[in-house]
């Protein structure tokens, strides 16, 4: 069963999507919690934290005389200044100029790239590829919740953050690192095991993400652990790992804008019904029977930087007009924590939610919520949103509609007596260090 088949057996793409009171995502094979979640999340700001990406990354292996210009046909990024060992977010959208879903690009060699991440933008490019007949192959290493095989990841992910990071990276190799610049690779040798130090930290902190062949994930990992013992190293659990991107500014799941423009019929017929784009729900008290009212430019989720216009790509001509008629701004809300306390179901202290609620003023609608965590070094509930331009002045009050509209059938503007809870607009990233600091270098 394809996509398009789900979404014609629905009724539309809202009635495939639409799940109140969906749970949300967490990491895969990754314990919930190891010593608490918010000694975990405490532990990247102020110690030294590992977190075990390998099992939940989606990996596809773009390689081939082609590769380079089929990536520059269908994304946004500039190409011209990218070396080889460099990583960047790529950005991928339809005709329209509207995203399809960014991911993680790595240039392992002149005409070999890794793409990483929530599989939507990998989709995209095999697509492409395998469509406009460039001379590229792929081959694809799934996230664990897709992989059929049983078999372990083909890459490792280690991630190492906090402001002891450094000092321990330096323990475990017997000195530092060959310098890098942020988001970009060296590569390393742990007892002849050679592999890539990404220089990156999910929340603005200091750190590296290791990536190396699967078979080397126990000694790596061991190594890592054991040598973190005297720096009182923390694993960081699935619960507090979603909530690093909230304080670091990363919106990991706008609606891809693939579910109705004509032109991507045939696309939807090739995507499975069983993957990230059919299975990846929606709720929230905002909801609207358009799908297209979810659609969204990288300028609105504050990617402008990463869009370079001097080439020919898919949906230029669209983001050409779309910079100059961005409608909204990406911010973080904080909560009221008396009212957090009063509506907000948490788990241990914990609120987790994906859901697309209403933020609203006096005046009605003004943006919607993408992610909504607990940050206990904050000692607040925030929430990374899109809102509108004239609301987006930090210091703004705002109401969020905390709750789950039924969906199909009930009016959208039907009052169904869900809670508000006051919230206050600042900035996004939250994280000082990760607004102001982060990609100096």
């Amino acid at each position: 069963m394809n996509l398009q088949d789900g979404i014609d057996k629905a009724g539309s793409p809202m009635r495939m999507l639409w799940k109140p009171g969906a749970q949300p995502w967490n990491p895969e094979v990754v314990e919930k919690e190891y010593v608490g979640w918010r000694e975990e999340q405490k532990a990247w700001h102020e110690g030294v934290a590992i977190s075990d990406l390998s099992h939940h990354m989606y990996d596809l292996f773009i390689e081939g005389p082609d590769a380079t210009k089929l990536l520059k046909a269908v994304t946004a990024n500039n190409y011209e200044k990218f070396a080889i060992g460099q990583a960047k977010q790529i950005v991928p959208v339809n005709a329209d100029g509207f995203i399809v879903t960014d991911g993680i690009l790595l240039r392992r060699a002149e005409n070999e790239y890794t793409l990483s991440g929530v599989p939507a933008s990998q989709h995209w490019v095999q697509w492409h590829g395998e469509q406009g007949g460039y001379d590229v192959t792929f081959r694809t290493d799934p996230s664990s919740a897709f992989r059929k095989d049983g078999k372990d990841p083909a890459l490792f992910r280690y991630q190492l953050q906090g402001p002891q990071a450094q000092e321990l990276v330096e323990s475990v190799f017997g000195g530092p690192l060959p310098p890098t610049k942020f988001f970009h690779t060296a590569d390393v040798t742990l007892d002849g095991r050679t592999f890539r130090a990404l220089r990156h930290g999910m929340a603005g902190q200091a750190g590296y993400e290791f990536i190396g062949d699967g078979a080397d994930a126990p000694y790596v990992k061991n190594a890592l652990v054991k040598a973190g013992e005297s720096f009182g190293l923390v694993h960081v659990g699935a619960l507090a790992y979603t909530t690093a991107s909230v304080e670091s500014g990363w919106i990991p799941s706008p609606t891809p804008a693939i579910y109705t423009h004509p032109g991507l019929a045939e696309y939807r017929r090739w995507l499975p019904f069983f993957g990230i784009e059919g299975q990846r729900p929606l709720h929230g008290s905002f909801y609207s029977d358009d799908i297209e009212d979810y659609y969204v430019t990288p300028y609105e989720l504050g990617y402008g930087r990463l869009v370079h216009l001097d080439h020919d790509f898919i949906g230029r001509e669209a983001l050409q007009e779309a910079k100059d008629s961005v409608r909204f701004q990406k911010v973080t809300l904080v909560f009221d924590n008396d009212d957090v306390r009063e509506f907000v179901e948490a788990d241990n202290g914990f609120v987790l939610s994906y859901a697309r609620n209403r933020i609203e003023t006096k005046d009605g609608l003004a943006g919607t919520t993408y992610h909504t965590a607990s940050l206990a070094p904050y000692d607040a509930v925030i929430a990374l949103s899109l809102i509108d331009l004239e609301h987006a002045t930090p210091g703004t009050q705002v109401e969020v509609v905390w709750g789950d509209h039924p969906g199909p059938g009930t009016p959208a503007g039907a009052d169904l007596g869900l809670p508000r809870i006051r919230a206050t607009v600042q900035p996004a990233p939250y994280n000082e260090h990760a607004r102001t600091q982060y990609r100096r270098d």
